[in-house]
């Protein structure tokens, strides 16, 4: 998807992606299971879901400060530039996620888990460098900001004790029988569509299923103004893909609940589709890219290619820019490979230009089709415009990828024990919920 990552920890570099929706947004309340009037009143004039940005968290108190430091820390690495109403909703959002992090050191903490500050330090420096800063640029950036080290020293601290507490409580051991299970089945599937895609996920208890649905129709809306799904997804998405924006990698229609299997399907590549209703919440999807299982990509063929570029002069008329490049493509399809190339660009008083080792995946859409099915010593059609001149690209060398084969039997085995950490992470974030006294102000 060309994303550049510049900051783990939640917090990145964001490439924006054309998105296009594919399910149509639901108008009506989801179904949530309550037997709810037709015709509601709402008694008493407090909106639960409008809450100030403050909270104590089992005696630990978020202040505002706090919320509005982690608020520009995102929109200043994000480079975001948000109305009023999506600020509001980041608040919230914001604070909901340091309300988590509060609950996670407190329950790594009550397990005698804690991070060395010298930890905290040294990851506090590889973000540094991660946005080509040294640590005192990087202190300055984030006072000048808005934001404070404070801020994402509590976030990595947050994440390191988290990850500890589920390595020590989640023992996952994956038996070599469900490997071969899996090897099996990928054996029979070979051939069978695949999906890159990404995922926003919020969970929605009975309670919040509409105020959930409602807010992902807002992220969509969003997207459709230009916001990266990778910056929704890494601010908003309660799964543990968040970190990497949203990436589930490269999955096949069984691996996903069916909801999101069917939405995949149906979908093609770069198009969004949400909000989705699971039994647990709801997702909005993403995309990527599709392919055969166990299949070669033939966008990953390399290629050795000629280029040869006329330019039109200033002045030219659309109707001698027509007949001067319909002469051109003429000489060129009469080619014999790259050997003929000299000699036709001598005569068409051409450029030439040679380029090794371009993949196909690299070049624009629309190249990428035409290109596809040439063989060596074929030549494109031409392609360009009156402004930037026309040009055809010679098939000099070609070198397909190999067909990949089944991952390890390791990789298998990190594959599903993330899959089984991730589920029980969420549970355990689930109950820490529950069991929480907190105390909105």
């Amino acid at each position: 998807m060309g994303r550049k990552t510049v900051l783990a920890l939640g917090v990145a570099g964001l490439a924006s992606v054309a998105l296009a929706q594919t399910v149509p947004d639901r108008q009506d309340a989801p179904n949530t299971g309550l037997d709810l009037p037709a015709n509601l009143q709402i008694f008493g004039k407090a909106d639960p879901n409008v809450r100030k940005p403050t909270a104590i968290v089992n005696d630990v108190v978020i202040t505002g400060t706090d919320v509005d430091q982690r608020v520009a820390l995102i929109v200043g690495l994000n480079k975001l530039n948000l109305k009023a109403q999506e600020l509001d909703q980041l608040r919230l959002t914001v604070l909901r996620q340091l309300i988590d992090e509060t609950l996670q050191i407190q329950e790594a903490k009550a397990n005698e888990i804690t991070v060395d500050p010298k930890e905290i330090n040294s990851s506090f420096n590889s973000v540094a460098r991660r946005l080509e800063k040294t640590p005192e640029q990087f202190r300055a950036w984030l006072k000048e900001s808005g934001s404070s080290e404070r801020s994402i020293r509590r976030q990595i601290e947050g994440e390191v004790a988290w990850s500890r507490l589920l390595r020590r409580r989640v023992d996952v051991n994956v038996s070599e029988a469900e490997v071969k299970d899996w090897i099996d089945r990928w054996t029979k599937q070979k051939g069978s569509d695949e999906f890159h895609v990404y995922e926003i996920y919020q969970n929605a208890t009975p309670d919040r299923a509409q105020e959930v649905h409602a807010g992902m129709q807002r992220m969509i809306q969003q997207m459709r103004e230009g916001a990266p799904f990778d910056y929704l997804a890494r601010t908003y998405s309660e799964a543990s893909t968040k970190s990497v924006g949203g990436d589930l990698g490269w999955v096949r229609p069984a691996m996903l609940p069916e909801p999101l299997a069917k939405a995949a399907q149906e979908m093609q590549s770069g198009q969004v589709a949400g909000p989705i209703e699971l039994p647990t919440g709801f997702s909005i999807l993403y995309l990527a890219e599709k392919r055969q299982v166990g299949m070669a990509d033939p966008r990953d063929a390399k290629l050795s290619l000629r280029q040869l570029a006329i330019n039109f002069p200033k002045g030219v008329s659309q109707a001698q820019a027509t007949a001067r490049a319909s002469a051109f493509a003429s000489a060129t399809q009469k080619m014999q490979g790259c050997g003929d190339a000299a000699k036709v660009a001598a005569a068409e008083g051409a450029e030439m230009v040679d380029r090794d080792g371009v993949v196909i995946r690299d070049l624009p859409p629309a190249l990428q089709t035409m290109i596809m099915p040439l063989q060596v010593g074929q030549v494109s059609r031409p392609f360009g415009s009156v402004e930037e001149g026309v040009r055809v690209l010679v098939i000099c060398g070609r070198d397909d990828p190999a067909t990949p084969g089944a991952p390890s039997v390791e990789q298998l085995q990190d594959q599903i024990a993330e899959q089984r950490v991730n589920i029980r992470a969420q549970r355990m974030l689930r109950d820490l919920r529950r069991d929480a006294l907190v105390e909105y102000r």
